[in-house]
């Protein structure tokens, strides 16, 4: 595993994520347009850290705990007010993000999204699934270092065999994966409004 990687201070005023109200994405989905579509959160610093819902990002522009950075062409209305439809806020207050990458949990989502929603052995982008590059029978661990996107026919004709018996060797060498691979889990699709805030905007989205 890698090292433990420092956060950096926070300026004065700053709290821990724990006591920080709540920002992080609503239950439930809906359509990109509806007050359930997808916001980008900024920390105070500009630095992306989480995705959450239009209904919620319009509390937070309204208790004055994040202010617009982008917004869309279209308003939201109330009986009492109306405001541009956020795409990106930006927290007033800087919320200290945890850096133990390495220890969330693996899904097969977070999988894809690191590898790009594409099979690391053949390109194709339907039927994924998960493949331990050392398999656990040889000794390969759960980890990130370890598994990679699959598609099923690849995975079925790899089977138990290393990679080099199997003569398939991935595209990319997995690796614990940058925090933002999280918000393309959270969100699949990118927004072009996005892409300028997330350096790893570059990744390939959900066919």
């Amino acid at each position: 595993m890698p090292g433990d990687v420092l956060t950096p201070p926070g300026p004065p005023g700053s709290v821990p994520l724990s006591e920080h109200p709540r920002y992080g994405p609503d239950a439930g989905g809906g359509a990109s347009r509806g007050a359930n579509g997808r916001v980008l959160v900024l920390n105070a610093t500009y630095e992306p850290i989480n995705v959450c819902t239009v209904r919620r990002a319009a509390v937070l522009l309204l208790k004055e705990k994040a202010e617009v950075v982008e917004h869309g062409s279209w308003e939201l209305r109330s009986e009492t007010t109306s405001m541009a439809r956020p795409v990106v806020i930006r927290l007033v207050t800087y919320v200290k993000v945890p850096r133990d990458t390495h220890q969330r949990k693996i899904t097969r989502r977070a999988v894809f999204a690191r590898d790009g929603w594409e099979c690391q052995y053949c390109g194709a982008r339907s039927q994924l699934t998960v493949d331990h590059v050392i398999p656990r029978s040889k000794g390969g661990g759960s980890t990130w270092e370890n598994i990679v996107a699959a598609c099923a026919p690849c995975n079925r004709r790899k089977g138990d065999q290393l990679p080099k018996q199997a003569n398939m060797i991935p595209k990319r060498v997995p690796r614990v994966p940058h925090p933002q691979v999280f918000i393309h889990v959270a969100s699949p699709h990118i927004p072009g409004a996005w892409k300028p805030w997330l350096p790893e905007a570059g990744v390939a989205e959900a066919a």
